[in-house]
């Protein structure tokens, strides 16, 4: 009997021996008389047990099938082994046609003594930041390096860019690593697509801020660094960048590589992705189905502005270079042949901007104006800064000489250096017996000379 059920049996015995009216009962128990008087008639017929509800063990006409219980804990068990409650609540009703909620997947995945996925960790108090109310306003962007197609293929690293007003998940880059080519393929995609935002907001990492403490004479009269390459491309863009103090003051993306790391696995693993290429091209069509469920309207208008008509040129890597006498400028192994000016005029010794496009190409200008092209090497290009911008080079040092005790040649062995003589003052030596010192310049002194025996000498103490 429960605890609603249990002040019953008193006032039904209370109003059978007269004590009190079956008004007064249907009152306390908050019932109808008529209802009380069945109570007062099942208690007749069958004691204290005929005040139990009548429904009392008895199977719910709303629970779940047998066979669609057991087909569920199958496929939790096998194909969707690794999926959360809400993702495998997605799955059986858009895959597998089988209309369940949520709380009845977490009840089969509690039958079966299955723990949950993640642990529900305790909330730690961290101070609010107000999001962004225009899309376009502030981007955030980071790289998550991870097993994402679970050894079936290389290890990749994935990139992306959300927005902070409506969390939608702008672009998604898969690259080896975390460099400079992923970053400005994941910006060129972002400014195609949607525009060039306000403002950017990353991490401290070396592609997008200096993180070297070199100091060059030119930087300490400004008063700061010269920027990265990705830095100058954001400053022609017009874009801002903060850079993040913690990894929690940009939760957004955070929390959607947790999410990625947790769906995105999934998807890949279920449409049997291996390669590099594969994933890259499946993406567009996980972000089609991704931002729908988890982005929101912004609360207000969009702030995205129009990307420049030279944006593959700006997306560039810039270098200082002077025209040899043959008209060619070189960028590591590659030579680009400069034509000749108005006029038949020569650029040889003049110096030059060259600029390397994340596509491959290169473009040579002299004072802001366009000399020549050059296309991609092929479609394996990356773009890698050789070095870095004019003015942030840190200092050239000598490469350390060979010694044979490093396994180089005996002749490379660095000579020691000679000391320098130390000058030392000679000694002093005392004066010949003949010297004018040595002879007495009294007449006393001069009469014990000529008496004293020969080689003696005067002494001033004798």
């Amino acid at each position: 009997m429960s605890r609603k059920e249990a002040p019953r049996a008193g006032l039904v015995k209370a109003a059978l021996a007269g004590q009190i009216t079956t008004r007064q009962g249907a009152g306390a128990l908050g019932l109808t008389a008529r209802q009380f008087r069945r109570l007062k008639a099942r208690y007749r017929a069958e004691g204290p047990p005929g005040l139990r509800h009548r429904l009392r063990g008895r199977p719910s006409p709303r629970a779940l099938e047998v066979q669609l219980r057991d087909r569920v804990a199958d496929l939790m068990q096998t194909l969707y082994w690794d999926l959360n409650d809400c993702h495998l609540t997605e799955k059986l009703q858009e895959v597998e046609g089988l209309e369940l909620s949520r709380s009845s997947v977490r009840r089969i995945r509690r039958a079966l003594g299955r723990p949950a996925k993640h642990r529900r960790r305790p909330r730690q108090h961290r101070r609010r930041r107000t999001p962004e109310a225009q899309m376009g306003a502030l981007v955030q962007l980071d790289g998550s390096p991870f097993d994402w197609l679970e050894g079936r293929g290389p290890a990749l690293t994935l990139l992306g860019a959300i927005d902070d007003a409506t969390g939608t998940v702008l672009a998604l880059q898969c690259r080896p690593t975390e460099d400079l080519h992923g970053y400005a393929t994941l910006l060129r995609q972002v400014a195609l697509q949607y525009g060039l935002p306000l403002a950017l907001y990353g991490d401290r990492l070396s592609v997008f801020v200096r993180n070297d403490r070199h100091w060059t004479l030119e930087e300490e009269l400004q008063g700061a660094q010269h920027p990265t390459h990705f830095g100058v491309i954001l400053r022609d863009l017009g874009i801002g960048y903060i850079p993040a103090g913690s990894p929690q003051a940009k939760g957004r993306i955070e929390r959607l590589w947790r999410t990625l790391q947790d769906r995105l696995v999934v998807e890949l693993r279920l449409h049997g992705i291996r390669t590099l290429e594969a994933a890259q091209a499946f993406l567009p069509e996980f972000l089609a189905d991704f931002n729908p469920r988890f982005a929101h309207a912004p609360a207000a208008a969009d702030a995205w502005r129009r990307p420049p008509r030279d944006l593959a040129a700006v997306l560039s890597c810039r270098y200082t270079r002077v025209v040899a006498r043959d008209h060619t400028v070189r960028l590591a192994e590659r030579l680009v042949q400069v034509p000749p000016g108005p006029h038949g005029r020569s650029y040889a010794g003049c110096r030059v901007e060259v600029r390397e496009g994340v596509d491959g190409q290169l473009l040579v200008l002299y004072q802001g104006q366009p000399l020549v092209r050059q296309p991609a090497p092929g479609p394996e290009f990356v773009l890698r800064p050789r070095r870095a911008p004019h003015g942030a080079q840190a200092p050239r040092r000598a490469a350390p000489r060979r010694t044979p005790e490093a396994g180089g040649d005996a002749l490379l062995t660095p000579r020691p250096r000679p000391s320098a003589p130390v000058h030392r003052p000679p000694a002093p030596r005392p004066p010949a017996s003949a010297h004018p010192w040595r002879r007495p310049f009294t007449r006393r002194g001069r009469e014990i000379a000529r008496t004293s025996k020969p080689g003696r000498t005067f002494s001033w103490t004798s």
